[in-house]
């Protein structure tokens, strides 16, 4: 999708701080973070949300969660405990439209979050 940020960013035409890459998903720190570790990790394949997921495409979500073990692992924060965080739609707080987990993690986390 043209006008889609994520998809830029997977391009290359907007740069990001990657942390992880594979064929099927891409990785990077979150502008806006949340916590010490705040990652986002998208499908290359442009899905609007979890409501635009079919049997054909569904895949991802196990290539996205395996990022997020292989990443929390990486950044040191597999053993104590992270979150894995998708909002689907507005009123879920969706704000970009490109299907997308938040990998948040590096301190105590409390309901606030939720």
């Amino acid at each position: 999708m043209d006008g889609c940020i994520f998809c830029k960013i997977i391009k290359g035409e907007i740069g990001s701080t990657k942390v992880y890459e594979n064929d099927k998903v891409l990785a990077f720190k979150d502008i806006n973070p949340v916590a010490p570790v705040h990652i986002l990790i998208v499908p290359k394949e442009h899905i609007a949300n979890v409501n635009e997921l079919t049997p054909e495409n569904a895949g991802v979500l196990a290539d996205i969660h395996l990022a997020a073990k292989e990443i929390a692992q990486k950044l040191g924060i597999a053993e104590k405990g992270y979150r894995l965080i998708n909002n689907c739609g507005a009123d879920a707080g969706q704000t970009v439209f490109h299907l997308h987990y938040h990998l948040i993690g590096g301190t105590p986390l409390g309901a606030k979050l939720i």
